[in-house]
Formats: structure tokens, sequence, C-alpha cells
């Protein structure tokens, strides 16, 4: 790798950084090139993503943007899962290394907030931003139902009375 293939790389992750919400940091442990490929996968799928890069240049990157917190973690063949979602890249890492023991999980950030193993776990089990916004819909299309039910209730009412009515006088 030259100088400018680093320095393009340096100001790739840079602004994955900067454009991030959450960063988890994996410590891979011989995993295969295609459970690589199967985690890549279930990142893109998830809208996030999973970058194996040198640590002394994610090191460079990181400087300058609110994850520079994490520079310590950063040792050992390491790889940095990513997503604006605060809660995607977290859920795709931590079940994937409930089924995969080659895949360590060594902590992550939000933000300035460093997070340990724990609460990259605690993070992952928090719903979606998707999963919020549906229960946020749901939370505000239920009252707007019941308001049409009560409204529509004595158009009913009246409706099976002159139905009563009808009926009675054809008997």
């Amino acid at each position: 790798m030259d100088r400018a293939q680093k320095s393009e790389l340096v100001a790739e992750l840079n602004r994955t950084f900067t454009e991030t919400s959450v960063v988890v940091v994996t410590r891979n442990l011989g995993l295969t090139v295609a459970q690589s490929t199967a985690l890549r996968n279930k990142m893109r799928e998830a809208g996030a993503s999973y970058k194996v890069a040198k640590n002394r240049l994610a090191r460079i990157a990181v400087e300058g943007t609110p994850y520079g917190n994490i520079s310590d973690l950063l040792t050992g063949p390491t790889a940095l899962s990513t997503s604006v979602d605060p809660v995607a890249a977290a859920k795709v890492v931590v079940d994937f290394a409930k089924t995969n023991d080659k895949l360590e999980i060594v902590g992550g950030a939000m933000g300035e907030t460093v997070l340990d193993v724990n609460g990259v776990k605690a993070l992952a089990e928090l719903p979606s931003l998707d999963e919020l916004r549906a229960k946020i819909v749901g939370l505000v299309q239920a009252p707007a139902t019941k308001v049409v039910q009560i409204v529509q209730a004595p158009a009913g009412q009246l409706a099976r009375v002159f139905g009563a009515y009808a009926a009675k006088e054809e008997a």
C-alpha cells in the first residue's frame, strides 16, 4: 500500500467517523473469508458496514472526530463496524458473535461515549430506529382510530333504530 492509498483510506475512514452514529470495535480471531463475507452481507442488509483497517491508519483517521476515545481499543487484528442507526451495527455484531466464537467484541463508542463489551450488548438489545418509528406511528394512530369509532357510534345507533322501525312497519 503506497502513501497515496494510505492517505485515501485515512480520508475515507475519517469521513465514515464523522457521518456515523456508532462504532463497534471487534477482534478477528481467525474468521474465514466465507464468515467475513456473511458478516458483511448481514451488515449491509441492516444498513451498517464492516471494515478491516490497519490500526495505525484508523488511529490517524479517528483524530478530530467524536470517536477519538476509541484509539485505545485498536490493538491486534481489529475491525470496525459502523452505522448511522445507533443500534444496527451493534445488533448485527452481537448476533453474529453469539454464533461464532472467532469474533470477539472489544468495545465501541456512541459519539464521545466509549462503550465496553456490556455497553455494546445493551445497545444491541434496544429497538432499532425503524422499530421505534413503527411504535410511534402505532401510538399516534391508536387515538385517531378510537376517535373515529366514537364519532361513528351515534350514526350506527341511529341506523339500527331506523332499521328496527322499518322492520316493524313491514311486519
